[in-house]
């Protein structure tokens, strides 16, 4: 790993050199010149490029509707579980971005998505936080194409919850056109 001391740093292939960059320095090695790969090692990076462009294309579909900050592992923690369900793209249910704030903290009674597209926030009693005077619960659904890597259409739909009283039963529909 040679440093980069060029007036003109450079970053890819030239010839049989490779340039990166790392840590804001720019670096050079050498071209392997044989890469030996087994067929299980060929299918394993096809599986993980699959799942990574399909994680990436999700994220894509959902990052301009949240307005929450991510944890640092959900592309990781999206990608091991796209490459675990394989074409099954119901795995994912129950995906969190941010993994330390589930609907679970705060909803003692889990939501439930009924089968003609509606989402049913049963009545229950919210339990109230030190300093917090509303919640507010956004419901995003996002229709999806992975063959022709489209979003068909999105909906979002946000509620303000007052932790001192009870909530009522609440039915939002999530009727995204497409297929």
């Amino acid at each position: 790993m040679a440093t980069q001391m060029s007036i003109l740093p450079f970053t890819g292939k030239l010839g049989p050199l490779i340039g990166y960059k790392r840590n804001g320095k720019y670096f050079l090695r050498s071209m392997p010149e044989s890469v030996q790969q087994t067929a299980a090692t060929r299918r394993a990076s096809r599986r993980f490029g699959i799942a990574s462009r399909k994680g990436a294309f999700i994220r894509h579909a959902f990052y301009p509707h949240l307005d929450i900050h991510c944890d640092g592992g959900h592309i990781n923690r999206l990608n091991r579980l796209l490459i675990a369900a394989g074409d099954y793209h119901e795995a994912i249910t129950g995906f969190r971005f941010n993994q330390h704030t589930g609907v679970d903290r705060f909803f003692p009674v889990a939501p439930r998505l009924l089968s003609n597209g509606i989402l049913n926030i049963p009545a229950q009693t919210i339990d109230g936080y030190k300093g917090i005077a509303a919640l507010e619960v956004k419901v995003i659904a996002t229709r999806i194409d992975f063959i022709s890597r489209q979003v068909a259409g999105s909906e979002t739909v946000t509620l303000m919850i007052d932790p001192d009283t009870t909530f009522q039963e609440t039915n939002v529909s999530l009727d995204v056109p497409g297929q």
